[in-house]
């Protein structure tokens, strides 16, 4: 797979399990898209489909590694 169509996945199932935050824009958690059966069975390094999209400025998350477990809590908001 390309990575642009991976990130455009990534995209639609932030906005499938995100919510929106205050500033209006979509938000889910790390643990939540890590956890979630549907993802993990459709990207095979969800870590760098994240940091892929990050570089394209089409997401945004604290850190730059993020872990399960450590990072569950982290915050990625779609921009």
């Amino acid at each position: 797979m390309n990575v642009q169509h991976e990130v455009t996945l990534l995209e639609e199932e932030i906005k499938r399990l995100g919510s929106s935050g205050p500033d209006g824009k979509t938000c889910v958690t790390f643990g939540e898209l890590f956890e979630d059966e549907k993802c993990a069975n459709l990207f095979e390094a969800l870590v760098g489909t994240l940091r892929a999209a990050k570089r394209k400025k089409i997401v945004t998350y604290e850190g730059e590694l993020l872990l399960q477990g450590v990072h569950d809590k982290v915050v990625i908001t779609l921009l």
